[in-house]
């Protein structure tokens, strides 16, 4: 009787069945795109409003208005800065940036989607400087980039500075991108 070499129908169609499970569970996991793409995204806009603020605080400065709360002349209009770097406010941010923001939707208000990206901006106090938050349309909770204006060195009654001047911070919350 002959010998017969090789698979079965049975054990080829099993190994098959079992490839794609594999598939379907593990790839997911290893090959995240739109996550990725997110996160990419959002390193793009920190690298735009790092731009930005360098060209700002360059204009700033030839101007000699590179300290304090002041006002800067742009060809898209006038800009308020602090330090000579962009406030964290919604027209601040799109005239200096020449983008576009929505505002973030507040309760149950439907969130309006005529631009690319959502601000959340909280203004600055005499104690905190402002920052603004802010979204990709469609992008979860955790997925967003978080920009704190400069803050102004306080000088006290004497002459002498009680608070220093910091810079502006940029930061990228992307862990659930």
């Amino acid at each position: 009787m002959k010998r017969q070499q090789g698979f079965t129908l049975i054990e080829l169609v099993v190994v098959i069945i079992i490839l794609g499970i594999l598939a379907v569970t593990a790839a997911p996991k290893f090959i995240n795109l739109q996550g990725d793409a997110r996160a990419s995204t959002l390193q793009g806009l920190k690298g735009a409003v790092q731009g930005a603020n360098s060209l700002i605080y360059s204009k700033a400065a030839l101007a000699g208005k590179e300290t304090g709360a002041q006002t800067v002349t742009l060809d898209s209009g006038s800009v308020s800065v602090i330090n000579g770097y962009l406030r964290a406010q919604k027209a601040v941010l799109e005239a200096g940036m020449d983008i576009k923001f929505d505002t973030k939707a507040t309760g149950t208000a439907a969130q309006s989607a005529e631009a690319d990206w959502i601000i959340d901006a909280t203004a600055s106090t005499s104690s905190s400087a402002g920052t603004a938050k802010i979204y990709a349309h469609g992008a979860p909770d955790n997925c967003f980039f978080t920009y704190t204006e400069a803050k102004a060195a306080v000088v006290g009654t004497d002459g002498t500075i009680t608070t220093p001047a910091e810079l502006p911070k940029y930061d990228i919350t992307a862990t659930g991108c």
